[in-house]
């Protein structure tokens, strides 16, 4: 028996070889980047902490504000959106070039995204019901059910930007980016209605979007326009943050009178440009690592589960905290208020728990992120090849 070693070097290899030679592989880098941002984020700055037989909701950027930072590293939305634009838009026109109706195209786009919707929405409602007839606490299983399902309204607005691809792909970001700055003059500026500030969900996530709609016209081909990007926008953001009154942190804090990120402010915005920036900068980098056939593999088999990675990382978290109440109310990192850096250094070393434990959710749901294999298997090789490594192929 060969190997644990040897066997990854040998998928690794068979996933290398069945990769198409014209694919760029570093916008599968980044974007498993972004999940990986994503879910790190949400893994080190929400906390549920064990207060009066139930469980808070909280996060330790309310009471150590010098961690701001790190959400500067952590929040990568900017660069999902920048990528799904990027892909959405090759693959209408590629979708269009083989004659393949809208209807069509976007069906496949959507399904890959809502299949694991339902089996995240499916498993909580039943664990919800179970805890309130199990005598919780309603404000606990809203706190978790908060945590579940806060992360939905980043894939409604993907879906909705997704299904509206032929319209935008050819609007130029100034446009969106306009509306933004236009609805915090109104909202912050001359005392306009706070649900003003919803408009910016969609405009906000527009303008990374049109982005990657614009690379895919080769918009970037130069590093001129990426640099100008990264330096105007981290130049823009931190105005706004030293002299615009705008939060230093680029994720929501529990507490703060401004989020930057619910709704999208200027100044996420400033700073999603500043990322897309970076991340079309760090193009050619990625992509000579994934010449490397285990780096490779690794992306591409992320990104096969993106989807189920990022709905289940919160219930990952959540199972292991609850479980964790069987040993003790009161575990470092987990259970505990986050205001000390001994928090920190003990919630770090849960993170490969937490991961243990998306594994587990990995391995019972990644099939509701799978496309319904065809009826008839084709004989061609590439037809032949496990139904994981089709879909890296043409995912």
């Amino acid at each position: 028996m060969r190997s644990l070693p040897a066997r990854w070097a040998a998928l690794a290899g068979r996933v290398d070889g069945a990769t198409p030679a014209d694919r760029d592989r570093s916008v599968d880098a980044l974007r498993a980047l972004a999940i990986l941002g994503v879910v790190l984020g949400h893994w080190l700055v929400t906390s549920l902490t064990s207060t009066d037989g139930g469980l808070r909701g909280g996060s330790p950027l309310a009471h150590m504000p010098w961690l701001a930072p790190v959400s500067w590293v952590l929040q990568t939305l900017a660069v999902f959106f920048l990528v799904g634009g990027h892909v959405a838009a090759q693959g209408y026109a590629s979708a269009r070039a083989r004659g393949v109706g809208y209807g069509s195209w976007v069906r496949l786009r959507l399904g890959r995204l809502f299949r694991p919707v339902a089996a995240v929405l499916a498993l909580w409602a039943v664990v919800a019901g179970g805890l309130l007839l199990g005598g919780a606490r309603l404000d606990t299983v809203r706190t978790l059910l908060r945590l579940v399902w806060s992360p939905l309204w980043f894939l409604l607005v993907f879906a909705a930007l997704t299904a509206a691809t032929p319209l935008v792909v050819r609007l130029n970001p100034l446009w969106p980016a306009l509306v933004v700055a236009a609805v915090d003059v109104w909202r912050f500026g001359l005392g306009g209605p706070e649900w003003i500030g919803w408009v910016n969900v969609a405009a906000g996530w527009l303008v990374p979007y049109t982005l990657g709609a614009a690379w895919a016209r080769g918009a970037f081909a130069r590093r001129r326009p990426a640099l100008l990007l990264l330096g105007g926008g981290a130049a823009g953001a931190a105005a706004l943050v030293l002299w615009g009154g705008y939060p230093a942190s680029m994720v929501g804090v529990p507490g703060a009178a401004v989020s930057n990120l619910n709704p999208p402010t200027a100044a996420a915005v400033a700073f999603g440009l500043a990322q897309c920036g970076l991340a079309l900068l760090a193009r050619g980098p990625l992509a000579r690592a994934m010449r490397r056939p285990r780096t490779w593999a690794k992306v591409a088999l992320m990104n096969l589960s993106a989807m189920t990675v990022f709905l289940w990382h919160q219930t990952a978290m959540m199972s292991v905290t609850a479980l964790g109440l069987l040993v003790s109310r009161d575990l470092p990192g987990l259970h505990t208020v986050p205001g000390t850096a001994g928090w920190i250094a003990a919630r770090l070393l849960w993170l490969p728990v937490f991961a243990a434990a998306l594994a587990v959710c990995w391995a019972a749901f990644h099939t509701y992120e799978r496309a319904p294999r065809p009826r008839k298997a084709a004989g061609t090789p590439r037809e032949r090849l496990p139904a994981t490594m089709r879909e890296i192929t043409h995912a």
